[in-house]
């Protein structure tokens, strides 16, 4: 790690954007400009790893891993009816929202940051995944007023260019210099700040 790498907690979530992914092949990868979804209440982001172990002269002698689906899920305050028609693959047009049993939602990369306790951030982007259609829930205004968010979930996968599935950036590493144009691209291990 490198010196002076914060390992402060995280204390908040902040900017989600999306991006629609429209290529990924051995050639590379590539997406549309990023959009802001929603202003975010909660995160869970679970990569979902087999193990396995292969024993021999009466013990363990070797392990091996694989990394399965990511599985996403995020709340947010709310989710216009225009987002929704780009994140799911629905019709949106004349201030209406049209979900179809033939809808195909497509892969998109996601992006947030975590704000930490010292004031460092963690910047994140999870490269291809799919969400699934929103769960929502309501209840009728009581004496205290409830607020209801939706929930999205997703599952992202590695991209069949490079195998990568997601890239991270710390405002408390020094050598980290993209904040500044963090979401308005899909950030790559390559990219220069200022391009």
């Amino acid at each position: 790690m490198p010196t002076g790498v914060s390992t402060s907690a995280f204390i908040g979530l902040k900017d989600l954007y999306f991006a629609v992914l429209t290529k990924d092949d051995s050639t590379g990868a590539t997406y549309n400009t990023p959009e802001k979804l929603a202003p975010a209440v909660t995160a869970k982001i679970t990569p979902n790893v087999e193990t396995a172990t292969d024993y021999g002269d009466d013990g363990p002698v070797e392990t091996a891993t694989s990394l399965g689906a990511i599985e996403v899920e995020f709340e947010i305050t709310s989710l216009p009816l225009d987002k929704q028609a780009t994140l799911l693959g629905h019709t949106y047009a004349n201030g209406m929202l049209v979900k179809n049993v033939d809808d195909i939602a497509p892969y998109v990369a996601l992006g947030y940051r975590s704000p930490k306790s010292d004031g460092s951030e963690m910047y994140v982007w999870l490269y291809k995944g799919k969400f699934q259609p929103v769960e929502m829930n309501h209840n009728t205004k009581a004496d205290k007023v409830e607020f209801q968010h939706p929930t999205i979930k997703g599952n992202f996968v590695v991209r069949n260019y490079d195998g990568n599935w997601s890239i991270a950036g710390d405002t408390s590493d020094s050598t980290f210099q993209l904040k500044d144009i963090w979401f308005q691209q899909v950030i790559e291990p390559d990219t220069q700040p200022g391009t």
